[in-house]
């Protein structure tokens, strides 16, 4: 018991695991129901190589992150691995490199195969476990079994996207092409068949969001009583970082983003380096892993600590169209029929409140709708097919969605007989659970009202 305790440690980042619940059970009841939708073999591929390494110069020390897909059914997080499911026999079969001494010398421990040994299979629960150089005669055997007999089919299934082309996964679907070709065996997406089962969340990883969620308000809430020690963004980042960091288990979710003034103005900026400006608005953009999922949260604050009366104007026309968006939330619609309503409410309240009542006027970055309000969220932080973003699937008890209004332009007002004129992007975004009835907001709890966040930044 204790060698396979030490497994777990050992190669603790490299096969990711809870100690909350069995891990390899999750991962095995994931293949198999997977297996049963499944009418030939199917092939997952991981990640080729670790990053840099289709370069020449291949030492760029960036972290390695799996393809989701993979991950999900195996829990593993290096570089060179396939899976291979057979439905008729319900059987697994993981391929790994060969175990490398030298390679583990400078990179650490990787999963690899030794002939005698069970340490991978052991770890995964994976049933069988082969060498990589094993891979396509496997394929080929089983080619030979689907294509003949009184069962045979006229295809196998790959992963992989139909519109995306020229990644890892459309790779391996020419290749499979290659070795079925002499069996007349076509090669099909599984994409469909997987993100239904991948895109509702079991129990066990709606807990680890949970825990996400902790750890990202925690570090939050850390955050905003030291503000007034923060002189730029790299400060503001480093600092949050490592809040998020020394709570959780593994990394970030993504680059955490820290835009300053008119910087807030770029949806994905992350350059993080500028000065902070007493009287601005920076905005959040932030999250943690924790097992294989993630926190995805966004708030916009004052650098001083408060709000002046245009911020908070803008500010609460975009958290309140949150509220109205989420009003709609529910099991049974697609996000693609509600991705209009929040920005329909901006922009009739940008013209009530705003130009009406505030003699104001404004010149937005975009046409009416900057990005979109809601995304999947699972093994990947933009969860689902990255063709379709999976807009038309039907929300279900157990999915998890974010829910993230904004507003970036340039504005002006006049209140209280002064005038207003600043370049803002303000962004609030919060993760929601979908329920039976509706839905729960599991980052509620982190501060996004004005009066909270100008309390805390006392």
């Amino acid at each position: 018991m204790q060698a396979r305790k030490n497994d777990v440690q050992t190669y603790s980042q490299v096969f990711l695991s809870s100690k909350n619940y069995d891990s390899k059970k999750i991962y095995a009841k994931r293949r198999k129901s997977l297996m049963e939708k499944l009418d030939s073999f199917c092939v997952f591929a991981g990640m080729i190589v670790e990053p840099g390494g289709e370069e020449a110069f291949v030492q760029t020390w960036t972290r390695f992150v799996q393809d989701p897909a993979f991950l999900y059914l195996t829990g593993v997080n290096q570089a060179g691995c396939y899976l291979v499911l057979d439905p008729r026999a319900m059987r697994s079969t993981l391929f790994v490199p060969r175990k490398d001494p030298f390679k583990e010398f400078w990179n650490g421990k990787r999963l690899g195969f030794v002939d005698g040994e069970n340490v991978v299979a052991r770890l995964t629960g994976v049933e069988e476990v082969r060498p990589i150089d094993e891979l396509w005669d496997f394929v080929e055997s089983l080619a030979k079994k689907y294509a003949s007999g009184k069962n045979a089919v006229d295809h196998a299934y790959a992963f992989y996207y139909e519109k995306f082309k020229g990644d890892h996964n459309e790779k391996l679907k020419n290749d499979l092409k290659k070795v079925l070709r002499p069996y007349k065996l076509n090669v099909k997406s599984c994409a469909d068949m997987h993100f239904e089962d991948r895109l509702v969340l079991e129990p066990e990883r709606i807990g680890d969001a949970r825990v996400a969620q902790q750890i990202t308000d925690e570090a939050f809430r850390a955050l905003l009583t030291e503000m007034k020690n923060m002189k730029t963004e790299r400060d503001v980042a480093l600092f949050l970082n490592y809040e998020m960091q020394r709570r959780g288990d593994g990394d970030l979710a993504f680059p955490t983003i820290i835009a300053g003034g008119k910087n807030a103005c770029c949806l994905h900026y992350v350059k993080n380096d500028e000065q902070l400006r007493d009287g601005e608005l920076v905005l959040f953009d932030f999250g943690v892993r924790f097992g294989t999922l993630h926190s995805d949260i966004s708030r916009t604050i004052p650098v001083n600590g408060r709000f002046d009366p245009l911020q908070k104007m803008l500010y609460e026309i975009v958290l309140e169209s949150a509220k109205v968006y989420q009003r709609v939330v529910r099991p049974g619609v697609a996000l693609k029929e509600i991705g209009m309503i929040c920005w329909e409410f901006i922009m009739m309240e940008l013209d009530r409140r705003l130009v009406k009542g505030a003699k104001g006027s404004f010149k937005l970055l975009y046409d009416k709708r900057p990005h979109g309000v809601s995304h999947f969220i699972g093994e990947h932080i933009h969860e689902g097919d990255p063709g379709s973003r999976s807009l038309d699937v039907v929300l279900k008890p157990g999915m998890l969605i974010s829910c993230e209004p904004g507003l970036y332009g340039d504005f002006t007002a006049t209140i209280d007989g002064k005038r207003y004129r600043e370049s803002i992007g303000i962004r609030i975004e919060d993760d929601l659970i979908i329920t039976k009835s509706g839905f729960e907001n599991i980052s509620e709890h982190i501060p996004r009202t004005v009066e909270e966040i100008e309390a805390l930044m006392k």
